[in-house]
């Protein structure tokens, strides 16, 4: 399903973050995990899904984007905290 997204990618728990914006969450997500998207990610191994918001249009989500990016760290950090204490893998609950 495509819808603009806000996401943050991790290497392990409180690792390596990556903060991105797409229009299809899922397809962005698995180019990640399969390091399919040569760059960042794919050098720091950012391949599991931590956080993200779903927005109604794209201009939104880049504005959302811009904000989280200019965070702190302790930002972010808190961000995934407060809705994936775990940090669990988020992929698998895109499909349901």
């Amino acid at each position: 399903m495509k819808q603009p997204s806000v996401y943050i990618m991790a290497s392990q728990r409180n690792g390596t973050l990556y903060t991105g914006v797409t229009s299809d969450l899922a397809r962005r997500a698995f180019q990640h995990r399969e390091g399919l998207i040569s760059g960042f990610t794919k050098q720091y191994g950012c391949k599991l899904l931590v956080w993200y918001e779903h927005y109604e249009r794209m201009d939104e989500a880049i504005a959302r984007e811009k904000q989280v990016k200019a965070g702190s760290r302790a930002k972010k950090l808190a961000l995934i905290e407060t809705v994936n204490p775990q940090w669990n893998d988020l992929y698998e609950e895109l499909s349901r």
